[in-house]
């Protein structure tokens, strides 16, 4: 048994990001296409092939430019993005508390899938893309001793990172 573990952190828009890149292909890859792009229309610029080697810039630039744009206007768009979430982890499941208005309780079977990124915890209420996501960054762990605790937990009743 390793107790609880408690934290909380504020939402911001790379942890919706994150999440994103996480578990939707376009998401992740988008920066990839558009930095193959990029040099595609540099060699058709140095080429002497001035239209389309601008054209591919500009839509180059327009593809690593709309992924943020959009994750920042989907977080600021949806009602409790900006509340605070408290959260409680034990050996029975996750509890979680979003500002006043919303309260949940997660058994972790309700959870198959996790998945570690540079930037946190993204848990899967159902496999695939399609399902509700949770992102928990690691600036909500008070401690590394926390986080590690809370890997264990997930380790131990979801499975293995996906």
């Amino acid at each position: 048994m390793s107790g609880s573990v408690d934290f909380r952190w504020a939402p911001e828009p790379a942890d919706w990001g994150d999440a994103l890149r996480s578990a939707v292909p376009m998401f992740r890859w988008a920066p990839w296409f558009a930095a193959v792009l990029l040099a595609g229309s540099v060699v058709l610029l140095l080429s002497g092939s001035t239209a389309p080697g601008l054209f591919g810039i500009a839509v180059a630039g327009l593809v690593a430019v709309l992924v943020p744009v959009q994750v920042r206007i989907d977080f600021s768009g949806h009602p409790l993005a900006a509340n605070t979430v408290t959260a409680t982890a034990d050996d029975h499941s996750l509890r979680m508390t979003v500002g006043d208005a919303a309260r949940s309780e997660l058994p972790w079977t309700h959870l198959p899938a996790w998945t570690e990124t540079r930037r946190g915890f993204i848990l899967r209420t159902w496999e695939g893309a399609r399902g509700p996501m949770y992102a928990v960054p690691y600036r909500a762990f008070e401690d590394n001793a926390a986080r590690n605790r809370f890997r264990d937990l997930l380790v131990r009743h979801v499975g293995p990172a996906a």
